[in-house]
């Protein structure tokens, strides 16, 4: 174990202590890239019933994303949507966000924040629920982007047919989103 800091209670912090943990909190999101391929590999071992693993299901999101165009953010949203499934299956969407937040913009992080609402669209009148949930947010700026995400990629890809392209073609791109500096005004800005 490295140094620790001097208090048992935040209150009697040092400037010393906190700069401290501040090198210690860099030194540990460097390896935010490789915990995030860890995370999303360990999703080949969740939830059955489905044609294709949630691991299979994101790699294919992803890259229906990758051919049809989509910018490297909203291909690693579309490979991540689905990472909070494990800990959080009924806000798995609010999970994924916030993973992704502080390193692609804003109209990202509304799209795999409210995802999961857009996709009842597809299923909850099956079981006895309001299938246009979605429509309350049918005047947002970002609802066709939300749309379209979850009709030309997250709903279509249960198809364990389909050429999905290996995990190790996206860690590029995990790497390159997921290295960037936090909170950048350059990546977070909301598109005008």
């Amino acid at each position: 174990m490295g140094r620790i800091v001097s208090f048992t209670q935040m209150k009697d912090g040092t400037r010393e202590d906190y700069q401290l943990l501040d090198q210690s909190e860099r030194d540990h999101a460097k390896f935010l890239p490789q915990r995030i391929i860890e995370t999303i590999k360990r999703l080949d071992e969740s939830l059955e019933g489905y044609p294709v693993s949630r691991l299979e299901h994101s790699l294919q999101t992803a890259t229906r994303a990758l051919r049809d165009g989509a910018d490297d953010e909203l291909v690693i949203a579309a490979l991540v949507h689905d990472i909070g499934d494990e800990l959080a299956p009924y806000n798995h969407a609010a999970i994924a966000a916030d993973v992704l937040r502080p390193y692609v913009r804003e109209e990202v992080t509304w799209i795999v924040e409210n995802h999961g609402i857009f996709q009842c669209y597809y299923y909850v009148h099956h079981m006895g629920g309001d299938r246009n949930m979605r429509d309350r947010f049918r005047n947002h700026k970002w609802y066709a982007a939300c749309e379209s995400f979850c009709e030309k990629w997250d709903q279509a890809s249960f198809d364990p047919g389909y050429d999905t392209l290996p995990l190790t073609a996206f860690e590029p791109l995990i790497f390159r989103i997921f290295s960037r500096t936090p909170h950048d005004d350059r990546y977070v800005t909301p598109l005008q």
